[in-house]
Order: C-alpha cells, then sequence, then structure tokens
C-alpha cells in the first residue's frame, strides 16, 4: 500500500490510498482506533502482575506465553482515570517499533468494539490545538457516521523514552523470573 502526503493547515500527513482497515475500542466512553496492521491479538484480562514504583498508567505485566509482556491503561495514559477493570475489558497486544526493534505490549481498553474499513476521504488530520496541548499520538481523526473516532499512533502513544522503561521493566521481570526458578 503507497502512501501520498496531504497538506492541510500546514501539517503534513500520510494517507492511504487505500482503504485501512481500524479496530475500533472503548476508553471510558471514547472511541479510538488503532491499524489492524499493528495489532497482533487481543486477550482476556489474565493474571496482571502490578510492579511497584511505576507509572499509574504502567498496569503491570503479564505472562504471554512464557514471555513478560508489560501492560499500559490506555485511560492512565491518556490523563484520564484509571480503568475500572470488567467483563469487557481486555487487552490490546499491539507491536511498536522502536530504534529498529518491535516491542509487544499491551493495552488495558474498557471494551473492544469491531473492526472497520475507513476511506482516506472520511480521515483528517488531527486538530491543532496550540504549542501547549499534546497531540503528537493522534495519527488521524476518522469520520465515522456523525461521530468521530481518533487514529491513535502507537510509536507516539509512550515517548520513547517511556518505551525504554517498558521495556527495561520487561527484561528486568524476566530476569527475576529466571532467578526463582
Amino acid at each position: 500500500m503507497s502512501n501520498l502526503i496531504r497538506r492541510e493547515t500546514g501539517q503534513a500527513v500520510a494517507v492511504q490510498e487505500q482503504v485501512g482497515q481500524y479496530l475500533t475500542f472503548l476508553v471510558g466512553t471514547e472511541s479510538f482506533a488503532v491499524s489492524i496492521l499493528d495489532v497482533k491479538e487481543i486477550i482476556e484480562i489474565a493474571n496482571v502482575t502490578r510492579v511497584p514504583l511505576t507509572p499509574d498508567y504502567i498496569h503491570g505485566v503479564i505472562n504471554l506465553r512464557g514471555s513478560v509482556v508489560p501492560v499500559i491503561d490506555l485511560s492512565a495514559r491518556l490523563s484520564r482515570r484509571c480503568t475500572e477493570v470488567s467483563k469487557r475489558s481486555c487487552i490490546v497486544l499491539v507491536a511498536v517499533e522502536t530504534n529498529d526493534c518491535s516491542q509487544l505490549i499491551g493495552m488495558l481498553v474498557d471494551e473492544v468494539r469491531e473492526i472497520l474499513e475507513i476511506p482516506p476521504a472520511n480521515i483528517q488530520p488531527a486538530p491543532d490545538f496550540g504549542t501547549d496541548i499534546r497531540t503528537d499520538f493522534i495519527q488521524a481523526m476518522a469520520r465515522v457516521d456523525d461521530v468521530f473516532v481518533i487514529l491513535l499512533a502507537m510509536n507516539r502513544v509512550l515517548s520513547l523514552d517511556e518505551l525504554s522503561l517498558l521495556g527495561d521493566l520487561a527484561h528486568s521481570q524476566e530476569r527475576l523470573a529466571t532467578v526463582a526458578d
């Protein structure tokens, strides 16, 4: 799939020439989506191990087929309150690219909705709120019927420093598990 660059309001946005598929989910009452190409798996809430001295948005780590995977609480990460886990809550596993490697990260969301095909004509650049408001985690805004869905830029939902923290967290948990065995 090739990309073209469309310039609107002075901001460059990559737009797919073909219809893109996005996994939609709820965080609180708001609709978000990520490219289906970033999603590796959707799992039920498993035994999440809380890790002391981590930020509120780090929900903990899970054991996924022998690998330690960090889980972020997307609501807390987006400066909202921590997610109250319900029977509809789940973890969306996504691959995030950092410094030439891919890291698997779980995102705790309130509810997974559906996979939508969104044509480029329905995708608009992120709004410009000014310099003090952070919108770099928004890839674009998609219009679905009469509602906007926020398309997340997975590589920017967490900063590189925070991704490094998550990588260090996963490695330290793996070392602790090895020592305990």
